[in-house]
């Protein structure tokens, strides 16, 4: 195995998800991890272009805090001795992941399942499930409610 790429949205499974990823980049002598985190696409104003002034501050904002987080989750893997990559992107979730593991060449995809219910899944839908239809490589799920 040469590259993980590991799909992460900040929530309480993302230190699972984490902590997994660093046991088998190590366990794969080599192994190069991808971190990716997808932020969501900026809204759409009727009759702005660019969108009022204090949502553009507030998502400002919000991509700092996620690149400071992305960052900081880099440096712990690199401390242990990983090659680490950490990209946040913005786009639509299931399409951006998909892109970057064929641009990362990715042999493994790790990433967090929520385990949300069916009317959810109905309603919303499932960014693991997406990608896991649609990948071309292994993808690994990491249960929210799992064990530690």
């Amino acid at each position: 195995m040469k590259t993980i790429l590991t799909a992460i949205d900040f929530s309480e499974v993302t230190p699972k998800v984490g902590r997994l990823t660093e046991k088998l980049a190590l366990a794969f002598e080599g192994c190069k991890v991808c971190l990716v985190h997808v932020a969501p696409p900026e809204p759409d104003f009727v009759g702005y272009d660019p969108g009022p002034q204090t949502v553009r501050d507030k998502l400002a904002e919000q991509f700092r805090e996620e690149h400071r987080k992305i960052n900081k989750m880099r440096e712990s893997m690199e401390g242990k001795g990983l090659d680490v990559t950490a990209l946040l992107i913005q786009g639509a979730t299931i399409e951006k992941i998909l892109e970057e593991i064929d641009r990362c060449k990715a042999d493994l995809v790790v990433m967090g399942s929520h385990g949300h219910g069916a009317l959810h899944q109905l309603l919303v839908g499932s960014v693991s499930e997406g990608v896991l239809r649609q990948a071309r490589c292994p993808v690994l799920l990491v249960p929210s409610r799992q064990e530690d």
